[in-house]
């Protein structure tokens, strides 16, 4: 009886070693993101969009630029892939 016991422990241990070991060398992110990180892209995106919003209303993109924008947010990006000359012109 307590060499039955003694294997199911080691068992038991050799399972947590396993597991431990294939999440130490596996993939650091979870399949799904935490719901606070969702809330956080979220907001985000939205503050992304009412910055892209502003420049438009203050005449600093031009129409093609803000769809492009506005494009990009709906996919999720939160930054333009292709810059794109804004009316105002480059300031540094």
């Amino acid at each position: 009886m307590a060499a039955a016991i003694a294997a199911l422990i080691g068992l038991l241990i050799l399972t947590s070693l396993l597991y431990d070991t294939t999440r130490l060398f596996g993939c650091d992110e979870p399949r799904r993101p935490p719901l606070a990180r969702l809330r956080g892209r979220r907001a985000a995106l939205e503050a992304a969009e009412l910055r892209v919003v502003g420049l438009r209303l203050h005449h600093r993109l031009d129409i093609v630029a803000y769809q492009q924008r506005m494009s990009g947010l709906a996919r999720g990006r939160r930054t333009c892939a292709r810059p794109v000359s804004t009316v105002g012109g480059r300031h540094g």
